[in-house]
């Protein structure tokens, strides 16, 4: 069976330089923490999300198995002559929300999605979707895309992105999405009368300001135009409510 999740090594004396010049945010250098970041296209578009975990001789990097090919390939053709190797691990990455193990670490997006541990043993992970939907958490693949900007995905409040460490790939088109303009689209949290299917587009007033992702419990994730949220809101044979 197919891992949810795949662990990159990287190793080499150059590790931290490499990363900190690459991803969204601050490359942890001591062991026992984790930080959530994300690669960039140089035009500011996703490629993929990950976790960082250093270890003494190495920093793992926790990433969506669809998304960890991808991941190494970018990784390897910006690696040019730093002392910096990149390989794919056997571990494995456990989740869950109650008695976390010793050596676990907290899922540093939200408080709510708990502890991750990585290990030799079986995988033990799942992507609790309620949870998700519950803090507008956005999921690989489904909310995030190759057309996705990091900042109407919600990064900075997620603790993805670092607009104090300097430069990275896509960092200038971050940047002026923070400081010198308003954010006119994003993921929200929607009360929706029924399930529809992931990617069906949201109607206001006979147009589209939307697409419904991500559902659970009568809720769902959706990425909107904020400006036209005023209409009754309709996506296929569902209505939707903005909720808190």
């Amino acid at each position: 069976m197919t891992k949810v999740r795949t662990i990159l090594s990287i190793t080499g004396s150059d590790r931290i330089g490499f990363l900190q010049n690459l991803v969204t945010n601050d490359v942890p250098n001591n062991a026992g923490q984790i930080t959530y970041a994300a690669l960039l296209t140089p035009q500011g578009k996703f490629v993929a999300d990950f976790f960082l975990v250093p270890r003494a001789d190495d920093i793992l990097i926790d990433v969506a198995t669809t998304h960890a090919a991808t991941l190494y390939q970018k990784l390897s053709l910006y690696r040019l002559r730093a002392d910096v190797q990149i390989s794919e691990t056997t571990l494995s990455v456990s989740n869950g929300q109650t008695d976390a193990p010793a050596e676990a670490v907290t899922d540093p997006r939200h408080p709510s999605l708990g502890w991750r541990l990585y290990h030799s043993g079986p995988e033990a992970y799942s992507d609790d979707t309620k949870l998700r939907v519950a803090h507008v958490v956005p999921e690989t693949g489904i909310e995030l895309t190759p057309d996705t900007y990091i900042l109407e995905a919600g990064f900075e409040r997620l603790n993805g992105v670092n607009f104090r460490k300097g430069c990275f790939v896509g960092q200038e088109i971050v940047a002026r999405m923070k400081h010198k303009t308003e954010l006119r689209k994003g993921l929200r949290k929607f009360k929706i009368s029924t399930a529809v299917d992931v990617g069906t587009n949201i109607q206001s007033n006979g147009k589209t300001i939307g697409t419904v992702y991500s559902q659970a419990d009568g809720y769902a994730i959706a990425h909107v135009r904020f400006d036209r949220l005023d209409g009754e809101l309709s996506a296929g044979a569902a209505t939707l409510t903005l909720s808190d």
